[in-house]
């Protein structure tokens, strides 16, 4: 659905056309909690109507939305694993129907396992690809075929890349991988008006960067930047809004580590 057309001027960045004003849409995978959530939220305030993907967690998932719902914005909860071409596909489709489009796309869908190389069950290894890789490749390429011109597309990769930590090797490797894909995607849409830039946050206190750490491997990681403290969710959303916006029309195929100093 879209709101009655009125003549507006175009973006900072954007190609100086004349745009009719619109419901504008925004994907956001992975977002029934953490900073998933926390993203859905803050661009249903922005004024985004906002598809919150989800995986498995649908109660939450619809949390999200009547919450977004109870603040007046407009939301959808849509399940889809991202990691299946065709759910990707899906997803799209189902946010299509909703809004009557899509301007942006946030890949935040992701897991995160502590997996030494030597020692990693390979079939972990390959869910954790499949996930973080392919997933965030799978719905680039949904978005890069059918964003509206002036949208953005704003990936997840993580700033535990600089550090090369034991136990990080598989995960990091996907997101080094999504760090590529943004500078590729970025210059292969030349022409479309359609921005790409990568996130990557630091430790930032959610329940997928909590589990499976001791107390002293939370306050070590705290520890890393110069305030001491870990990220929170709203650390990472306020980035993504002000990406996500007309100021940021001339940041393209940028990775952009939000992590307090930490590297």
């Amino acid at each position: 659905m879209t709101t009655s057309p009125q003549t507006s001027t175009a973006h900072p960045g954007s190609t100086g056309r004349t745009r009719t004003s619109q419901t504008r849409a925004a994907i956001v995978t992975g977002a029934s909690r953490g900073i998933g959530r926390a993203l859905a939220e803050r661009l249903a305030a922005d004024g985004f109507a906002v598809a919150v993907n989800y995986a498995s967690r649908a109660a939450d998932a619809e949390a999200v939305v009547a919450a977004i719902a109870a603040a007046g914005g407009r939301a959808i909860a849509v399940a889809a694993d991202v990691s299946d071409p065709a759910a990707a596909r899906r997803l799209f489709d189902e946010t299509e129907a909703a809004f009557g489009g899509i301007d942006l796309l946030v890949n935040n869908a992701g897991i995160m396992t502590m997996l030494p190389v030597a020692g990693a069950d390979p079939g972990a290894v390959q869910r954790e690809f499949a996930v973080n890789l392919m997933g965030s490749f799978n719905t680039m390429q949904q978005a890069a075929n059918r964003l509206r011109a002036g949208g953005r597309i704003i990936n997840f990769s993580t700033s535990a890349i600089a550090l090369a930590l034991p136990g990080y090797g598989p995960y990091t490797a996907t997101k080094a991988g999504v760090e590529m894909l943004t500078r590729v995607l970025a210059r292969e849409l030349k022409g479309r008006d359609i921005t790409v830039n990568a996130v990557a946050p630091g430790p930032v206190e959610t329940d997928l960067f909590l589990n499976g750490k001791t107390e002293e491997q939370i306050r070590f990681l705290a520890g890393l930047n110069p305030f001491g403290r870990l990220g929170q969710p709203g650390d990472i959303a306020g980035l993504v809004s002000f990406l996500a916006g007309p100021e940021a029309g001339w940041v393209n195929g940028q990775v952009i580590r939000a992590n307090g100093g930490m590297a």
